[in-house]
Parts: structure tokens; sequence; C-alpha cells
């Protein structure tokens, strides 16, 4: 009993009641500031009850806490104001306090991550708060100059740490384009690879520059080509992912070195004979030198695949739907209905809350840039029955739609939903009205057309060809599937390493070192066996669909790397310019910060290690 009325009596109010009796779990006392007998009862484990006696019974009273033996003085407490509040846990930033490199870098992530001006170090607020985290003594915040020193340091180490990982990767690809804001164009350029030990797909920033003067072709190479230079990536792009801009195509036209046929190179390598002798003149040699050097030399390009589809969605269907009698006068007025929706919502909050009440969502809004945009905008009004949307126009005092338009809407989404999805669906059979059966016939014409360069590039059937997922499933003809086979058995041929071939490296029986002993060889020495490029081909297709088998086929692996690190789309430097909108702006247009940009983006004091993986 002892114990528990010990237990008891260290509670705060404890004081406040007096122990009569146990039994079992339950506790009875008395309170001392109650008229008269007033017995009440507790568990031992809890003081609930007792609590709520005094604030119900005694809120009046100013109570005060017990003190402890050894503890503060006594602190008064009006049971008026509520329960106590938990006493507010302190900040804990390590048992050792944080040293002046270790709060710079923190708040180097801070203002990197968050996109803020370099000049919130100086601000009095911010300063204030680092002053609460414990430091060394000697740590303290630098100012903007000092800092903004720091900045540019970092920004070189990333930069040095970027090329010693480019010094151990043999195969890379960049993404490129040109954006516009507040009267300034920036080129933005994005690096691509893919780990040779994970088989994991890698991208950084590479550079943000500034473009003066008008963006002609001339202007685009020249400086595509000093970004790779600067990296030491002339003789590792495998390909440069641009959008179909026409300065864009001009330039990699005129700069991307044509190499020769293989007949010509044949025909060139025949006609000397062993014995014939040619004299050149050298001032013509060196001349020619001269002018190669001053030439510009880009990789090879790609087109950006989202840019050629978004192309077919906008212009293609756009001109299929206006030259067909069936659809050109549903599709002009339906989508001109569509548009005086959109326009009608966007530009009243009235007529947004309208919107929001009849259909109980709100419509989207398509973007000139982004054909998915419009199709999302367009599925969003059919997707409303067609009574709530001609209650809708009727009460924003719009034109209403007709029954025939409305069926235009559906059969339009459902024949573009397959270029959203999957190109081979639009092999399947659909239910369409005269207005649109062409429509999906007209969207395979266009892909044809437009991927034509694509669909037969060597590139192209290689980088399916050697991707486990793919292999020669896609080909659907049994002659096209044996010469992508042939075409990746001969690629493998050109990239096997020396290694694997120990016939073309000369073995220690036959060096130079052995002399005369040689002579006394008698017996030739087992021979390894030789690589066989159709024997990896063959077991490569009969393996699994696996990403990791690739390990075991070292050919097929480099062929992997080297093909298909390209992207398929320049979308990743767009998100490049969707971070710059925070920072490229009127007052913020100095080299630190587009040195911040690209920190940013490659999460610079964020990352788990700052090594860039090869």
């Amino acid at each position: 009993m002892e114990g528990e009325r010990c237990s008891f009596f260290s509670w705060k109010y404890g004081h406040y009641f007096e122990f009569l009796s146990t039994k079992d779990l339950n506790i009875k006392v008395r309170c001392t500031l109650c008229v008269g007998e007033k017995v009440l009862s507790t568990f031992k484990n809890t003081t609930s009850n007792l609590k709520k006696h005094l604030e119900s019974q005694h809120s009046t009273v100013k109570l005060t806490e017990r003190v402890p033996p050894s503890g503060p003085k006594q602190r008064a407490v009006t049971s008026a104001e509520g329960p106590t509040p938990p006493k507010q846990q302190k900040l804990d930033f390590g048992a050792k306090p944080v040293s002046d490199e270790e709060l710079k870098k923190l708040v180097a992530q801070y203002i990197v991550e968050e996109m803020l001006p370099i000049n919130t170090v100086d601000s009095p607020s911010f300063r204030a708060i680092i002053k609460k985290i414990p430091t060394s003594v000697n740590a303290k915040l630098p100012h903007r100059t000092t800092f903004t020193s720091y900045l540019e340091k970092e920004f070189t180490e990333m930069e040095r740490n970027l090329k010693a990982t480019l010094n151990e990767i043999d195969f890379v690809s960049t993404t490129a384009d040109i954006w516009t804001a507040n009267n300034r164009s920036y080129m933005g350029v994005m690096l691509h690879w893919i780990s040779r030990t994970t088989l994991e797909r890698h991208k950084v920033a590479l550079a943000c520059r500034r473009i003066r003067g008008r963006h002609t072709y001339d202007v685009i190479g020249t400086e595509i080509e000093n970004i790779h230079s600067s990296y030491g990536l002339l003789n590792k792009v495998v390909a440069t992912v641009t959008d179909n801009g026409s300065n864009f195509v001009k330039a990699f036209q005129v700069y991307h070195p044509v190499m020769e046929s293989d007949d010509e190179t044949e025909e060139e390598e025949s006609s000397p004979k062993d014995d014939d002798v040619t004299f050149s003149d050298l001032s013509e040699i060196l001349s020619a030198e001269n002018e190669s050097d001053g030439q510009l030399s880009l990789p090879p390009h790609r087109r950006c695949a989202s840019h050629t589809i978004n192309i077919i969605c906008t212009r293609d269907v756009e001109k299929h739907l206006t030259t067909n009698a069936e659809s050109r006068a549903v599709y002009r007025s339906s989508t001109a209905k569509c548009i005086a929706l959109w326009t009608k919502s966007s530009r009243s909050t009235l007529a947004s809350e309208t919107v929001e009440e009849i259909s109980k969502r709100k419509l989207l809004i398509p973007t000139s840039t982004r054909w998915n945009s419009f199709f999302d905008a367009v599925k969003r009004i059919a997707e409303i029955p067609v009574g709530e949307l001609n209650t809708l126009c009727t009460k924003l005092g719009l034109k209403c739609f007709k029954d025939q338009e409305y069926q235009f809407l559906h059969e339009y989404c459902m024949a573009m939903k397959p270029v959203t999805a999957a190109l081979d669906i639009l092999q399947g059979d659909y239910d369409l009205s005269r207005m649109t059966a062409g429509l999906p016939d007209a969207i395979v014409q266009a892909i044809q057309t437009r991927f034509a360069g694509v669909l037969d590039d060597k590139d192209a059937l290689l980088a399916a060809a050697s991707c486990p997922k793919f292999k020669l499933r896609w080909l659907r003809d049994a002659g096209r599937r044996e010469r992508v086979k042939q075409l990746l058995t001969a690629e493998c041929c050109t990239t096997a390493p020396l290694a694997k071939n120990p016939a073309s490296v000369p073995s220690a029986t036959t060096s130079s070192s052995q002399g005369e002993m040689d002579f006394f060889t008698f017996e030739a020495e087992p021979e390894e066996e030789t690589y066989s490029a159709e024997k990896e081909v063959m077991d490569y297709l009969m393996s699994g669909y696996d990403l990791q088998i690739l390990h075991k086929f070292s050919s097929i692996k480099t062929i992997f790397l080297k093909y298909n690190t390209p992207t398929p789309s320049s979308a990743p430097v767009e998100r490049l310019f969707s971070l710059g909108g925070l920072v490229l702006t009127p007052k913020r247009n100095r080299l630190s910060d587009k040195r911040l940009l690209l920190m940013r983006y490659n999460h610079w004091f964020t990352r788990s290690t700052l090594l860039f993986p090869p």
C-alpha cells in the first residue's frame, strides 16, 4: 500500500487529494478542496477522473503544481485555462555542433532546392533563424558575395565530377532545345547514358546558355558543338534528339558528316594496285586539313517522336477531317462549340462555377503546344451527358450541341485514344460512322509517312532487336525478321572485342621474346574456342526477356548500350526549362542563376553520394 500511495502522490496535483484505501486496481481518495466528505475513485495508473473533478468543481481555484525534491520553483497554473499544454520539444541538431562547412552546405541545399535568390542569405529574418542552430566556434553564415563564391566552387566540383564519370562511359546521347522567356533566349542541353553495370538510365543537365541574335542553323550548330567539346563528348555522342524545328534539322543536315557508302569504300580500296605509287601535293593536303579543322561536326540527329506524333494528331488529322466532305462541317461546328465553352469558363468565374455546379467537374483548357491537352479537353466534354451539356450551354448563352456533333466528339476520342496508348491498337475494329470512318487509316498513313526514316533505320532496328523485351517478336514478316537477325549478327562481329578472338592475338610461342627457341616447338598449343557471333545471337534470342540477361551476352550488351542510349523524346530538356521559369526572370539573369538551375536539376546537394553513377 505504501508503494501505491507513493506512486499516486507523485502526480503534480496529488497533494490536493487524501489517500483513503485501495482495492484491486482502484484507489479511493478524498478531495481536500471540497466542503464535506467528497470521496472519489480512480485507477492506479491514471488520474483523468481526478483531473476532470478539479476542472469542473474548482475551476476558479488557482492550482499549483507539486515541486519535485530538487526541481525548480513552483509554477502557478490556472485550471480555467484548460489542461496544461505539453512541454515544447527542443530542436536537436545532434551531439556535435554544426561546422562551418556543414552550415554552408545546409543553406546551399535550401537555396538551390527551393530555387531561392542567393541574396536570401542577407535577409535578417533568415539569418536570425540560422543563429538558432548550434554551431562550432568559428562557424558563420557568409553574406551574398562570399556565398556566391561558394556556389561557384561547388558548381566547378560538380562539373569535374561529371567529367570524371564521362571518362568511364562509352556511349552518351543529348537532347537539346531553345527556350525564350522575358525577351531572352536560352539553349538547354541534357545528357543521357545507360549504366553498364545496372543497365539503368541516367540523365543530367549539361548546359543552359544564353543565345543571342537569330536562331539560325549555324548558331545552333556552333553552340551544340561547343557544349559537347567542353565535356569531351565529341566522339561519344551517338545521337542528339531535338524537335522538328527547321533550324535544328538544317544544322544537323549541314554539319553532320555523311559516311561514305560501303560500295564506294570497296571501290576505293580495290582500285590501287599493290605496286602502284600515288603522288600527292603536300600543300593541297595541308590546306584541306585546315579547312576540315574549321568545319563543325555534329553527331547523328534524331527527331523527337513526341513532337512528330503531335504533328500527326494536329496537322495531319485536321487536314483529313477538313478535306473529307463527310466530316468537314461537323468537325468545324463541334470544335467551335468546344472552344466557346473553354473560352467562357476560363474567362468568367461565374461561368466556371456554373460548369462545376451542373457537370460536377471542371473543364480542362487545352494548350497550344501539347496535342494531348486538346484530346483530354475534348474527352472531358464528351464525358458530360448530352442533356447536362446542353443545359450548361443554355445557361452560359452558348449554342447547344446537336446529336451529330456530340456523336462526332465521341468518335474522335475513340479514334485518337490509341495514339496516346499504343499505336498498334489502330489496327482494331471500330464502329464508326461515315464522319470518322477513314480517320484511323489516315492516322496510320501519317505515321508511316512521318516515321518512314525510322521504321527502316539501321540504328532503330538494332535498338529494338538488342532489347530483351522486344528482340524479334515485333516483326511479323518472316523475311524481315531474318534480315534484322543478320543485321544483329553482323553488328556483333563488328562489336566483339579482340579478346574474344584469340586467333587475332599473337600467342606466347610466336612472340619475338622466344627468339630462336621457336625452332624447337614441335606441338601446337590447343586453341581456345573462337568467338561465334551466330551462336551469341541464337543463345540471346532463345533466352528470357529480363533486361539483366544482357550481362551474359557482352557483344549484344554493347549494341544495346550504343543504340538505346538516345531517348525517343526531347521532353527532358523541356522539363529543365520548366524549372528555368522559376529562375530566369527579368530580375534573375546572372550567370550564378543559370548554374543554380543546373545544380537544382541535378540535385547536387541532396544526392546520396556526390558521385554520378557511371
